[in-house]
């Protein structure tokens, strides 16, 4: 047995623990770029709870709250243009997967400059980049607890991650109680992805025992939280598993990446815009189900995770928890088209190639094109 396992990531995790992000942001700098969406964050009180909080801390604050879903590479530089212009040396993300994403993206643009694109696709590497407090808002993305930041080319409209140590956010503050105010339906999709990520890094090639421990477990914790939660939103101790679930699912991806769902889906997302979870939900029977001979034996351990008895009926148990959380959108639903399929298949093996290979059945460019078109 051989492996190697290396994440820093500072984790303060509790209720009520976003009391702390003051003190935690003053630890790292003087002044912070404050990055958020448009609307959650203030609805909710929590951007006015944080400016207060950092004040009291002694670190001064410019915001910037233009984040929106699916995270644009342009919205990264303008993030960056307004760091540098105001001298802010730490970065704290409020939000869902898309703020923390953009935020650690704009910390990287901020002392690398040029054309993000090129770390994206390794032309270029730096392990440079602006500490980042990252503080979520939903539980699904796990960005809080990886060095990924997954963004979309408006230009080639290519989604793709930016992979990089120095992006780990050097606090990740995750408090269950900020999650309450999430709609059932975006529970349903940030709670499947979560799941999703366990699942993914479980079944991926570059798996090893430390990840697949974790996976196993943030998957269980997952399945058994998000259903609960979807019928009673005040059950506290299933908020909290699902938020560890989802941390999980963020940190064994860091090592054993994403396999085929996950890259079939970015250029669902990329494409159309439409909610990531969803895309999961559209496309996971059908890219499981096609998948099953090349590890039974781990899928007979996710389908009795899931209330199934092996590999058989995993599917089946996959089905009926997303017909718990009324997660049952097809593509089609989701605004793909025919003519769409072969794009999305010459996308997925651009974009996708390593999840794609990472999967424990590797499919041919017909494959992935009829599981595009199954889905639909």
């Amino acid at each position: 047995m051989e492996f190697q396992y290396y994440l820093p990531v500072n984790l303060v995790f509790g209720r009520g623990k976003s009391n702390l992000i003051g003190e935690k942001a003053a630890q790292l700098g003087k002044r912070a770029l404050l990055v958020t969406g448009g609307r959650s964050t203030k609805e909710s009180g929590l951007l006015k709870k944080t400016e207060e909080l950092l004040n009291q801390s002694g670190v001064s604050w410019v915001l910037f709250d233009k984040v929106t879903p699916n995270p644009l590479t342009t919205t990264i530089y303008e993030g960056a243009k307004l760091a540098t212009e105001e001298r802010c040396d730490l970065v704290v993300a409020l939000g869902g997967g898309s703020s923390l994403d953009a935020a650690k993206g704009i910390a990287f643009q901020t002392l690398n400059g040029g054309d993000i694109n090129d770390y994206i696709y390794g032309r270029k590497s730096s392990d440079k980049a602006l500490p980042i407090v990252a503080v979520p808002t939903t539980c699904g993305t796990g960005s809080e607890g990886n060095g990924f930041a997954v963004m979309t080319n408006p230009d080639t409209l290519d989604k793709k991650s930016l992979r990089c140590g120095a992006i780990v956010p050097a606090c990740s503050i995750l408090d269950p109680l900020l999650m309450m105010t999430m709609p059932k339906t975006v529970l349903a999709s940030v709670g499947f992805d979560a799941l999703c990520h366990n699942m993914d890094a479980y079944l991926s090639a570059i798996a090893q025992p430390l990840t697949d421990q974790m996976a196993l477990q943030g998957a269980r914790l997952a399945a058994e939280s998000l259903p609960r939660l979807y019928q009673n939103a005040q059950d506290l101790e299933s908020w909290d598993q699902l938020c560890l679930a989802s941390t999980l699912g963020g940190m064994v991806i860091h090592t054993a990446g994403v396999t085929a769902l996950h890259g079939m889906e970015h250029p669902v997302s990329g494409l159309k815009n439409v909610v990531h979870g969803k895309g999961l939900a559209a496309l996971a029977p059908y890219v499981y189900g096609a998948s099953m001979k090349g590890e039974p034996d781990k899928f007979s351990h996710l389908s009795k995770i899931l209330g199934g008895k092996d590999e058989h009926d995993f599917t089946d148990q996959l089905n009926k928890l997303q017909k718990e959380i009324q997660l049952i959108e097809t593509l089609g639903d989701l605004g793909v088209k025919e003519n769409d399929l072969d794009w999305l298949t010459e996308n997925c093996l651009k974009v996708s190639a390593k999840s794609m290979e990472n999967h424990p059945v590797v499919f041919s460019t017909q494959e992935i094109r009829n599981l595009y078109k199954h889905a639909l």
